[in-house]
């Protein structure tokens, strides 16, 4: 019987770059032309990803229409995207190809997860969406490779619109990124509980022999 293991995946980035429109592709192999930028979802959906059955639950972040770093909008709005940035395991960074903006926006995001997660690294994948509207873009492909390089993180580009690039793959690794990283965390959980075992078996025995 295959293993099971429950993922929190949310999807960041700019409003309009095409989050929901990303998920839906993921999850109905569809494309679905009009979405309302200020409304959250949570999606649940069950894959066997290497043999292990994984239920992720994906929150499709509203939009943030406000500009990065500074984010000059209500402190509700704020204290909600800190929130969610802690409900996360992995995160799906996004930014269109055709607007320099949102790509620009993606290393202050990045800084602030990295606050809000500390002192555990950011699991996360970073995708450029849009890649069918060739003519109009504003970010090369060795940008985002580059960026990618710098947050330390897989890079996908794809477009929701057509289906090419492989929006299945960007969801399924970044499951196994936050599985590999409770692996790690686990046994550095382990072998420190051990150390300390040792520890007091060791101050025991001193008492003892003094």
């Amino acid at each position: 019987m295959a293993k099971s293991s429950e993922v929190k995946l949310a999807i960041f980035g700019r409003a309009g770059v095409g989050k929901s429109a990303l998920v839906v592709r993921f999850l109905t192999k569809r494309f679905i032309w009009e979405y309302d930028p200020t409304l959250e979802s949570t999606y649940r959906h069950q894959a066997t990803i290497d043999d292990e059955v994984v239920t992720m639950e994906i929150l499709d972040t509203a939009g943030q229409v406000s500009r990065l770093p500074y984010f000059p909008c209500q402190q509700e709005d704020t204290i909600q995207r800190e929130g969610h940035m802690r409900w996360g395991e992995g995160f799906v960074l996004v930014y269109d190809v055709t607007d320099r903006g949102s790509f620009e926006e993606v290393l202050p995001l990045k800084n602030i997860l990295d606050e809000i997660k500390k002192p555990k690294n950011v699991t996360l994948i970073l995708v450029g969406n849009k890649a069918d509207l060739d003519h109009s873009r504003q970010v090369s492909t060795e940008e985002g490779e580059k960026l990618a390089t710098e947050l330390a993180c897989a890079f996908y580009e794809c477009s929701a619109c057509t289906g090419e690039g492989n929006i299945t793959e960007i969801f399924y690794e970044l499951c196994r990124e936050v599985r590999r990283r409770r692996m790690v965390q686990g046994k550095t959980r382990r072998r420190s509980s051990t150390t300390h075992v040792k520890q007091a078996i060791n101050k025991m025995l001193t008492k003892i022999s003094s």
